[in-house]
Parts: C-alpha cells; structure tokens; sequence
C-alpha cells in the first residue's frame, strides 16, 4: 500500500500546497500523475470549497468582488496529485480579449490535460445550471470527463428546498456526472466530498 493510501482524508488534503499559476498550458507542470480540476461560476464558491477542502482558509483566493482567479492555480497535494483551480467565469469584472482568452483555454485545457481525471463543479444551488455550467457540462460530454457537481452554499435553503434542486439538476445530467449538496459554511457534504476525490485521486 502507498503511503498517501494510509493517510486520512483531512491530512492528507491538509498537505495542499500552492505550486503555480499558469497563462496558458505551457506553463503548466509536466502533464503526469493525478490532476483533478475545480471550476464555477465567479460567485459559485470555489475558493471557500477548496478551503474547506484543505482546512486552509487562505490557500484559495476569496474575495467579495468575484472574478479573482485570473489563471490556472495549481496546488500540490503530493508529487503526482494536484489540484487545478480554474478561472472562474460570469461576473468576473475582465476586457473582452481576456474573456475569450479563457473560453479557448478551458476547452483546451480539458480535451488536452493527460493527467486530467475529473472535474469538481460548483453551482450556486440557488442558480444552478447557469450558461457557464452547461457549457462546462457540454465540454466534459464531448470528451467523456467525469464531472461531480458541487450544489453549494446548500445552507441557503432548507432541506426540502435543497433535495428538490438535487433531484432536478440529476434529472438534467448524463450518467458519467454525479453531484451532492455541499455548504462550505457548516461543511455539508465534506466527507461525500473526500471520498469521491479520494476515488479519483486513486486513495481508496
């Protein structure tokens, strides 16, 4: 057994350290190993996910002005497993030619990463299934790329009110996506979270 196998989800997260930001996909690190991407609306809560994730509170960039991940942010869980923080879309306060710099370079960087297992995608669970989401959604389709949905800051509606945004955004996904409730807030939906990342990260 590896010795990452071994260590518990929290520490093992724990480790998260920032390694770069890239332009564009030159600067990346060498495309091997385990990468596995997060991505959102600007105002979806990617970065207090990650966080959360890592039970580190500035290890992602938050912000009450949304947009603030302007690259590729790697973090580095070990020496071949990485967390990908891309730049969120929607709100983000960026000129025209930036805005269709990252429309070709997330397409680019899905249908060309290697080391890409998955996606982790966050969705407002009071706006789901935004334009940006179905065009995240319609990407990983045309290239078989898991994705996991995200329905976060679920401490915003009740609980009937969640399960029933739940059951609505599954009933629109094709079977390689899955999704959970989650809430950075009072880490609903941390531990579901930790296993599936576990099982993309080949922890389990």
């Amino acid at each position: 057994m590896n010795e990452h196998h071994s260590i518990s989800p929290e520490k093992f997260y724990r480790q998260a350290r920032y390694l770069l930001s890239a332009h564009n996909l030159k600067q990346l690190p060498d495309d091997r190993g385990i990468e596995v991407a997060f991505a959102g609306r600007s105002n979806a809560g990617k970065s207090s996910a990650i966080n959360t994730l890592t039970q580190q509170k500035g290890l992602a960039r938050t912000s009450k002005t949304p947009g603030r991940t302007q690259q590729i942010v790697l973090f580095g869980l070990n020496e071949e497993r990485r967390i990908a923080d891309l730049p969120g879309y929607g709100f983000a306060k960026t000129g025209r030619r930036m805005r269709e710099h990252w429309q070709h370079l997330l397409p680019a960087y899905l249908e060309s990463r290697e080391s890409l297992r998955g996606v982790i995608l966050m969705m407002d669970i009071r706006h789901p299934m935004k334009d940006f989401d179905q065009s995240m959604l319609e990407w990983c389709d045309h290239i078989d790329m898991p994705v996991h949905i995200l329905l976060t800051k679920a401490d915003k509606l009740s609980r009937n009110e969640a399960k029933r945004t739940l059951f609505k955004v599954q009933g629109l996904l094709s079977e390689i996506h899955s999704l959970q409730l989650f809430s950075a807030t009072n880490r609903t939906g941390l531990d579901e979270l930790y296993d599936l990342l576990d099982e993309w990260f080949d922890r389990s």
